[in-house]
């Protein structure tokens, strides 16, 4: 029974205090006065009756009633109902006599009102919540105060304050009942009231306001504050009305049952109190929407985290920094269902076509449905929560602990963040603490998550029966809150309700005190005489419900119970324990995959138990290993919640495996499986602990009842199934019928149990926390015991121990300080422990004292042990780890650093880890190596199955791109191997390496290896890299002797550097006209003058002289070799520049080779020898060259050898440039400023460049462009229309149409094709249509360029507008006018200018990428093709990565608009590229069109001379870009020369007929352009090589056979060899223009970035691995006599082996076998080139003969054929029967007719087969007598004109000179004779003799004709000189 109301208080407004702005409240009467003993009057009441402050107001408000809450310090609430009305008070401002001064400042009057009203509040405080009765007695008070009834106000109060209610009614309805749970009660003033109170108290009371609240929230709202609640968020309701702010946290609270919130609460906050809002602590909270502002400003200063929700506006405001866990899923969604069932029940009918009528329940229904929906949702989530209590005492008192681990674990919902937070929340440790007593009342929730578990199951997705279920549940709580609703509640006197409530028209009486405290001490005296009211209180066992066993796990992978693995491991482990220990070793790594899986844990946990006897089992070395090692793996994949219990089963098991060592010592297995998180959890520990407890107490009575019962044996197997609850209830129970003796006994034997266990545990965790060596104890030292983070996840087995370095001993110095600081952190750490597990037990203090004495002498006798067994340990044989092999080096190539031993970890390649199939190559063990060139991993698979392979992965250190630490955590090696820390090193050449070095590597030896491989990447100086180092040690000797060589070189050298030196930095200090600086200002080289060897016309200007007039001549054969550089090579070959004596011939050439780049003065990073067109002298060239960034100025590349257009290139102009080049000349201006003129230049060298081109020259005037439509329209046939996108359109892509957004490409293949499609059909521009002259307008004609930009594409588009009716759409095209040049420019330079319609140029502007985009681009490209982790989320594919990587879209960029200046110059006119600096996207594009448009360049040969002409000589800067030196570092690496690389793979990979290369000879680029291993790819420029007279060194040294300083020599050496760069498929079609599709669905990843080879290694430093191959063949053979017959078949692994090796293609193959019979016959070898050859030409004529219809039987029938493109697809010839292709394999096309005029392709490929012989005269076959009595030998010798030399090589394909015969020194040349050893059979007259200065030369040709000829051929050359 409780009081009503305990007290009744009168509050009105302190007129005495009115001084500020805002009033105060006064208790103007209490009663009763003296607060009651056992609840004390509640304070600051005042301010909760006028949350908004005390006011007076001018017009009288009517009453209101709300009822707040205040919780008091024992967290009891107190529900104080305030009735509140307004009183009349006389306006204290009016009566000036009493007016203050202050009140005189209040400023100007304000016209005060006469009357004013002051609010009266009558309060009553109760413990108890019963809204209406309040509101209805303290009405009845306010009407007997207003209507004056002859009631004494006192006996009204006196009744109310004495009135008795039953707390909660009883369970059985009957009469006694009704009185119980119905008082009717009345206060004397003829009101009668029935007060109904709840069934059962522990349910709450909620009225409608569940109901209410969905109402004002939304269903989704309320469940994110019910989440936020239970998560402990901090939540404020919003609203105008006080009552409903009330309703909303009691409804909150209602449906949390049956936990409880245990924050601060606070329905109703007054504004005074605002700034409770900022406390740090969890609140629900209700304050008026008033104060709205106040509150924003109050959340935001504190940091933000409160949820608002807005009752009146509906709202719920979350911050973006607070997360909400919701309910897992599929929860959340069953709970949301049913309540929208609830709310809306009409729902699920409203599609009907005959909707029944449903009638939704009433609110009080609604609210109790809603609250059975989140009963029934907590009965799922704490389903089966008593399984996991731990009892630990049971007297006095229970003491219960819930097992939170195991609960997560067996629910599988460990990962669940929503469960999680509630489990660790102070609701549920209250949810525990009242409900985990086992002998107690339960009530509704207690049955239905025990008896209702299985039908909740079963219902769960069938939402009818879940809402019948719904509807049963809330009936039971209707009937709690409504037990009698037949009991009619009765009618209380209030005021007249329908006339206008009475006005008081007095203020409130004073009540008389005394009368009524006599009420309440009357009532005090009677309840003392009455006889106790006796409630018995039914008391029994909680049920516990279906064990958590059964419930489904949902999540469980079928594969982890597979009852395979299972027998894996109980296999292995029978093996172990039977000494079978090759059988255990083959089964070891199937058992350490299984492991991964939960059950085959819990079988390994239960096999091992079988094997322990008495608490001991003592293995043998060996054996004792393996179970060590299945331990560790066991652990390993446990959190460090254990929430499987794996670890808690291991725990009694790891004390009881032990080996004997030396002296009587034995090792325990826990001192070798410590490095596990799950030990320094602390949470584990008492998890343990409790359940032993619980174990050992259970015994306890187990054995008392066991004492007293005869038949103890019969009902043993009963007693077995008795849980420690069920005993604790029964003890519970049985307790108060005990004596005292008997009580206080069961007490001391349950703490001693206790305290027995808390030492036992002392010892177990000294045992686990104590590492071997005390001196190196890494986790104690790292995690700090107690934190959970994250640990090294590997281990050591002490047998180990023995091959650590020794290099650990270096700190025994300092070994007692250590041991003891490990020692300290132990025992903190156990006493932490015990502290906190003794006092929830109810260990006495002397015991805990007792402990706390105990733990350092545990701990510390324990080291002792441990340092013994250590010592013996370390004398154990060390496990034999695999041998470290040795890499093979490259000549030249030294280790800095000798193998260290690491693991080689998996990354995200699937491949290696047998995750595709095959067996885990990886990880592997081995040894890193260091060496000057690369970085090596060599070593062995871990997995016994593939441990005779041998893993390789090298990459070049020049190569590095990113080198990361990875921490013990990050590197899991499941091996008996201990890790300290790894390293990642991520290569360009798209290679990963993860490494963990093995214990025996120091630390600081790893971090030398850091430190080396740093310097090593980023050198100094580029004379640093390996190209420049190697061999150096034993190569200088050499370099002494080759120094007088190349003296000159040098001298030129160190001048040219000078000269340009000082004019560089001259140039632009002067600003009259120009002219470079002569040499014989400096030097007095032009003594000795000779003739020219180059032509240059030039301006008779004296300071520009010809280049040989100033070079002395020893000096002239290095200008020799700057003429044999590739440009000028190319340049011949273009028809560009001459290399002749005669001045006229060039004079009628368009173009000239200038010399004013000679000394590098004008542009640094060009070549010396540049083309410029004929009419420009020198001096323009180098004014104009200020216009360009980097001083880089248009010049010719590249002339089309059939329509003459040129291609150029050039940097993008100066910003100031821009502006001057596209000034209109008409502007009026001042005077000829410098700017002008310079652009007036730049338009004249532009008009130059025009002037050249055959097109314009034949036509008078402007030109109409004739024949420009014929010849191109005429020869593409129909299909490539279709699949081509023409001109236009292809300028319409490349620019972006008018609607796009600048710079921005779809992505993917579909939108990319999209595009195009509307593309190919442009819209011609109206204006261009109506133009009337149908012109091409040029730069400065329509306005702006952004105006026309759109306009290119459709102009060039015109000549395919299709006609409306379909018909040839030709004749448009005629009235267009094409531009003479079109000037590829980069948009962003070329805003604002403006066109000139008298020039004959166009530009065309467009979108360009920056350096950083490709950067970015080529980084997420490594990522997803060599990850470094394996992704499990299905967003990151590898396709997926790849697109974002947009890779592909820089490709398709740069293809498109390689086609289009293709297409452009295909057409007849001339295209100068002009991006950026001009030495990145230019030279993309550039060698791109140059590749595509001429045939030449795509021989092997043609190919090496394209890259040294653009990109080497045109200073591409190789160092910057691939980050070669120390200079360079931070710029990072960006593979301009692999994107252009992956585009020529591209094109390949359409056209693969075209290459005479194959795809390795660019792979092979692609990996040594950044291997720093040649020479070849340094530097930036020609001028910075000659500055380390690198450029022309190669000449010199190249007799040193070990090192090759030039790819390109390497090349030729390899491709003599061995056909690995040649292409079979090579049958080029002539002056073939290729034009590849260019979308994104055409291109392929290139398979560079994604293969390896584990078995060698990159397979592109050949040596190494030629040298590889024939020992394995060896060991083979011996390994076959040995065997049984041995099948022939070979397993090919895919990352493992070499495919091309192991699989070779079928020619390859037969040339490898022609090869080796030879060599077999003993006869000499042919070179596999001249084999190839012959077949070819016996193919053609064997093809000649057969039917041309029929396939010939070609050795390239390959199916794949048909498929590849030619043009634009393979094109079928229309003739005879059906198609044919012509396979013949032209490749020297010796019987094919070139077209005229034209010379064939196979002609210029040969014409320029090599690097020195391009000047062939005369050539064939002498044989030719060595010096000194040597004998004859056949050479091919070569007669060249040009160079005045005879040149003679071993043979004719061989490109190395073996000897030259200068011209100069011949003497005569005369009729030999034969001489000894002369070769048989050959006639006299065939000898010949050569006589020079220095000796005399015998030769003999074939037959005398053939001597005849070569000596009149010999003395032509000597007479012409």
């Amino acid at each position: 029974m409780a009081r009503l109301a305990d007290y009744f208080v009168v509050i009105g407004y302190d007129l005495d205090k009115r001084g500020g702005s805002e009033g105060q409240g006064r208790i103007h009467q209490r009663f009763p006065e003296k607060d009651w003993e056992d609840n004390p009057f509640p304070q600051g009441i005042e301010l909760f009756c006028q949350p908004n402050g005390w006011q007076l107001v001018p017009e009288r408000k009517p009453p209101s009633f709300f009822v707040a809450v205040l919780t008091d310090i024992n967290s009891e609430r107190h529900y104080c109902a305030c009735f509140t009305f307004w009183e009349s008070v006389e306006n204290p401002q009016l009566q000036k006599g009493e007016s203050s001064e202050a009140d005189e400042d209040d400023g100007p009057d304000v016209l005060q009102p006469a009357q004013l009203y002051a609010p009266r509040s009558l309060v009553l405080v109760s413990r108890l919540d019963h809204t209406e009765v309040f509101r209805n007695c303290l009405s009845l008070i306010y009407t007997v105060h207003v209507d004056g009834l002859n009631v004494p106000m006192e006996t009204v109060i006196g009744n109310l304050l004495t009135c008795i209610i039953p707390i909660a009614g009883g369970s059985q309805p009957g009469q006694d009942d009704v009185e119980e749970s119905s008082r009717t009660i009345t206060l004397g003033a003829g009101d009668r009231q029935v007060i109904q109170t709840p069934i059962n108290d522990s349910l709450p009371v909620s009225g409608c306001s569940v109901a209410l609240l969905f109402r004002q929230l939304g269903i989704l709202n309320v469940l994110c504050l019910f989440c936020a609640a239970l998560t402990e968020h901090k939540i404020l309701f919003l609203s105008s009305s006080y009552q409903r702010l009330t309703d909303a946290c009691r409804a909150l609270l209602a449906i949390m049952f049956p936990l409880k919130y245990s924050f601060t609460y606070v329905p109703i906050l007054p504004g005074k109190l605002l700034e409770v809002l900022s406390t740090p602590t969890p609140f629900i909270i209700g304050v008026n929407s008033l104060f709205h502002s106040e509150t924003q400003e109050l959340v935001r200063f504190s940091s933000l985290d409160v949820i608002v929700a807005d009752l009146d506006g509906g709202t719920v405001t979350i911050p973006e920094c607070v997360h909400i866990s919701l309910l897992p899923e599929p929860l959340l969604h069953h709970t949301q269902t049913a309540i929208s069932m609830v709310l809306d029940p009409e729902l699920e009918v409203a599609d009907h076509a005959f909707p029944p009528s449903v009638q939704a329940s009433t609110l009080k229904v609604q609210d109790k449905e809603i609250r059975a929906i989140f009963l029934w949702l907590f009965a799922q989530l704490f389903q089966g929560y008593r399984w996991c209590l731990h009892i630990i005492r049971i007297h006095p008192e229970p003491v219960i602990r819930f097992y939170k681990a195991a609960f997560l674990g067996q629910r599988a919902l460990a990962e669940d963040d929503f469960l999680m937070k509630v489990l660790d929340g102070m609701a549920f440790a209250g949810f525990v603490s009242e409900r985990g007593p086992p002998y107690r009342a339960t009530d509704l929730f207690d049955d239905l998550v025990a008896n209702q578990a299985k039908r909740i199951r079963q219902e769960t997705g069938n939402s009818q029966k879940v809402m019948k279920h719904v509807k049963e549940l809330a009936e039971q709580l209707f009937k709690n809150e409504n037990p009698y609703p037949a009991v009619a509640m009765h009618r209380v006197q209030r005021t007249a309700e329908n006339a206008q409530p009475r006005v008081p028209q007095t203020s409130f009486p004073p009540l008389d005190e005394v009368s009524v405290q006599l009420f309440i001490d009357h009532a005090a005296a009677k309840l003392k005489t009455a006889p106790p009211v006796v409630k018995s209180e039914l008391k029994g066992l909680v049920p516990a419900g279906p064990p958590l066993a059964d419930v489904v796990d949902r999540n469980g992978n079928v594969l982890a119970n597979s009852a395979r693995r299972l027998e894996v491991v109980r296999n292995c482990i029978m093996y172990i324990f039977d000494n079978k220990m090759l059988e255990a070793k083959k089964l070891m790594p199937a058992v350490i995959r299984a492991l991964k899986g939960r059950a085959a844990r819990v079988c390994l946990t239960q096999e091992l138990n079988q094997h322990v006897l008495q608490n001991r089992a003592v293995l043998d070395d060996q054996q004792f290993d393996y179970i060590v090692r299945m331990m560790n793996c066991t652990l390993q994949d446990c959190s460090h919640m254990d929430e499987h219990g794996i670890a808690a089963a291991l725990l009694p098991l790891v004390t009881a495996f032990c080996r004997k060592l030396g002296g009587g010592i034995t090792q325990f297995a826990y001192s070798c499986v410590q490095e596990h998180t799950v030990w320094t959890n602390m949470q584990f520990w008492e998890a343990m602990f409790y359940s032993d407890v619980q174990k050992h107490i259970r015994s306890l009575y187990l054995e008392n009842e066991d004492d007293g019962d005869a038949s103890a044996n019969d009902g043993e197997g009963d007693q077995q199934q008795v849980s420690a609850l069920e005993l604790a209830s029964e003890q519970s129970r049985l307790w108060p019928t005990l004596s005292k003796e008997q009580q206080q006994e069961r007490v001391q034997k349950e703490e001693s149990t206790v305290f027995s266990q808390a030492i036992h545990y002392a010892n177990r965790m000294s045992y686990l926390l104590l590492p071997l060596d005390t001196s190196k104890n890494r986790l104690l030292r790292s995690t700090g015991l107690g934190d959970v983070e994250s640990v090294s996840n590997s281990y050591v087995t002490n047998s180990i121990a023995g091959s650590m370095a020794e290099s650990y001993d270096t700190e025994s110095g300092f070994e007692d300080a250590e041991s003891s600081d490990v020692a300290n952190s132990v025992v903190r750490f156990i006493n932490r422990f015990v502290d906190k597990v003794c006092n929830e037990s109810g260990v006495t203090n002397e015991h805990l004292k007792a402990l706390h004495t105990m733990i350092p002498d545990i701990v510390q006798m324990h080291i002792e042990t441990l340092d013994a067994v250590h010592r013996e340990s370390k004398r154990l044989p060390p496990i034999q780890k695999p041998k470290l092999l040795r890499p093979t080096l490259l000549p030249g190539e030294e280790f800095v650093m000798e193998g260290m031993r690491v693991h080689l970890i998996a990354d995200g390649r699937e491949e290696a880890t047998g995750a595709l199939g095959g067996p885990p190559l990886l990880p592997a063990e081995g040894a890193v190596f260091l060496t000057t060139y690369r970085i090596i991993f060599k070593g062995t698979p871990t997995d016994p199955l593939v441990g005779e392979q041998v893993v390789s992965r090298s990459f070049p250190i020049a190569s590095l791109t990113k080198e990361k630490r990875l921490s013990g955590s990050q590197v899991s090696v499941p091996l008996d191997q201990f890790v300290q820390e790894g390293l990642q090193l991520r290569s360009c050449t798209f290679q990963l390496m993860k490494i963990a070095f093995d214990e025996e590597v120091a630390s600081d030896l790893a971090e030398v290896f850091r430190k080396h491989v740093h310097k090593l990447r980023y050198p100094q100086h580029v004379q640093g890299t390996f190209a420049f180092t190697v061999g150096q040690s034993a190569k200088l000797v050499v370099e002494h002797k080759t120094k007088d060589k190349n003296q000159s070189l040098k001298t030129l050298s160190k001048n040219l550097v000078k000269t340009a030196k000082r004019t560089i930095g001259r140039q632009y200090v002067t600003r009259k006209k120009y002219s470079p600086p002569t040499w014989e200002n400096r030097s007095s080289l032009q003594s000795e003058m000779d003739e020219d060897e180059i032509s240059v016309s030039e301006e008779p200007d004296q300071s520009s002289l010809t280049l040989s007039s100033t070079i002395r001549s020893s000096d002239r054969q290095t200008m020799s070799n700057v003429v044999e550089r590739a440009c000028c090579r190319d340049y011949q070959r273009l028809g560009l520049g001459t290399l002749s004596n005669s001045l006229t011939r060039s004079k009628n050439e368009p173009f000239r080779i200038s010399t004013v780049n000679r000394m590098y003065t004008v542009c640094r990073s060009y070549p010396g020898l540049l083309i410029v067109p004929q009419s420009i002298p020198d001096s323009t060239i180098q004014r104009i060259s200020r216009c360009y960034r980097q001083n880089r100025i248009p010049v010719v590349c590249w002339r089309n050898s059939r329509t003459k257009a040129v291609l150029l290139r050039s940097a993008g102009l100066h910003a100031k440039g821009v502006v001057g080049f596209f000034k209109s000349p008409n502007a009026p201006t001042a005077g000829p400023s410098q700017a002008d003129s310079t652009s007036l230049e730049q338009e004249k060298y532009l008009q130059a460049i025009i002037s050249s081109m055959p097109s314009y020259s034949d036509a008078s005037g402007r030109n109409t462009l004739s024949g420009f439509t014929s010849s191109h329209m005429s020869t593409s046939d129909s299909s490539d229309k279709l699949r081509q996108p023409k001109i236009g359109a292809l300028m319409k892509q490349v620019m972006g149409a008018k609607e796009d957004v600048p710079g921005t490409f779809s992505r993917g293949a579909l939108g990319q094709r999209a595009r195009v499609i509307s593309l190919s059909q442009p819209r011609v521009s109206v204006k261009a249509r109506n133009s009337p002259r149908g012109k091409w307008g040029s730069i400065r004609g329509s306005g702006r360029l952004s105006m026309y930009n759109a306009d290119v594409g459709n102009r060039l588009a015109g000549k395919e507008s299709p006609q409306a009716n379909g018909g040839p759409a030709e004749p448009y095209f005629l009235r267009q006018q094409r531009a003479y040049l079109y000037i590829i420019g980069d948009k962003s330079q070329l805003k604002g200018g403006k066109q000139d319609s008298f020039q004959q140029w166009e530009v065309v502007p467009i979108e360009v990428f920056d350096i950083r985009q490709v950067k970015n681009s080529f980084k997420k490209l490594m990522k997803a093709c060599v990850p470094s982790s394996t992704k499990n989320d299905p967003n990151m594919t590898f396709h997926r990565c790849l697109e974002e990587s947009e890779w592909m879209n820089l490709l398709h960029r740069l293809l498109q608009v390689s086609v289009l200046v293709v297409e452009l110059l295909d057409n007849g006119s001339s295209v100068m590229v002009s991006l950026e600096d001009g030495w990145d996207v230019t030279t993309q594009v550039v060698s791109l069109v140059q590749l595509l448009s001429d045939p030449y360049y795509r021989t092997i040969d043609g190919f090496r001379l394209l890259v040294e002409k653009e990109w080497l000589s045109f200073g591409h800067r190789f160092s910057h870009r691939g980050a070669q030196t120390l200079a360079s570092q931070s710029s990072g690496f960006t593979p301009i020369f692999l994107q252009f690389l992956d585009c020529v793979h591209q094109i390949h990979l359409q056209f693969p007929m075209e290459f005479e290369f194959s795809q390795y000879y660019l792979k092979f680029l692609a990996y040594h352009y950044v291997s720093n291993r040649f020479r070849t790819f340094l530097l930036d420029s020609d001028y910075e090589r000659i500055e380390l007279g690198v450029l022309y060194e190669e000449k010199g040294e190249r007799r040193n056979p070990q090192v090759c300083k030039s790819v390109w020599d390497y090349i030729d050496r390899l491709n003599k060899k061995t056909p690995i760069f040649y292409n079979y498929m090579f049958s080029p079609e002539e002056e073939e223009v290729l034009k590849p599709y260019s979308f994104i669905s055409n291109l392929k990843v290139w398979d560079f970035y994604t293969e390896e080879t584990l078995s060698e290694g990159p397979s592109f430093d050949w040596e190494l691995v030629r040298g590889r191959q024939e020992k394995p063949s060896e060991e083979a053979g011996e390994r076959l006599e040995t065997t049984t017959p041995k099948s022939q078949r070979r397993i090919v692994w895919p990352c493992y082996d070499s495919l091309s090796k192991v699989v070779p293609d079928a020619i390859t193959k037969l040339l490898q076998d022609v090869q080796n019979l030879e060599s077999e016959l003993g006869q000499p070898t042919e070179k596999w080139k001249d084999t190839w050859d012959k077949i070819k030409t016996a193919q053609r004529v064997e093809s000649r003969l057969e039917s041309r219809h029929s396939f010939s039987s070609s050795l390239l029938m390959s199916s794949n054929l048909s498929h590849q493109r030619r043009s634009q697809g393979v094109y079928l010839q229309e003739s005879g029967v059906g198609s044919s292709i012509n396979l013949a394999l032209d490749c020297e096309s010796a019987t094919s007719t070139p077209a005229a005029g034209r010379p064939s392709t196979s002609t210029l490929y040969s014409q320029f087969q090599s690097t020195e012989s391009e000047n062939r005269s005369f050539e064939g076959i002498l044989y030719k007598r060595g010096a000194l009595l040597k004998p004859w030998k056949p050479r091919w010798f070569v007669l060249d004109k040009t160079k005045h030399q005879l040149r003679y090589y071993e043979s004719r394909q061989d490109k190395v000179c073996k000897g030259v015969i200068e011209l100069a020194e011949v003497e005569s040349v005369i009729m030999g004779t034969p001489a000894m050893g002369a070769p048989k059979n050959i006639d006299d007259k065939a000898f010949f003799d050569l006589k020079t200065t220095k000796r005399v030369y015998n030769f003999c040709a074939q037959d005398s004709m053939n001597a005849q000829l070569w000596m009149d051929s010999i003395q032509s050359c000597l007479s012409d000189a």
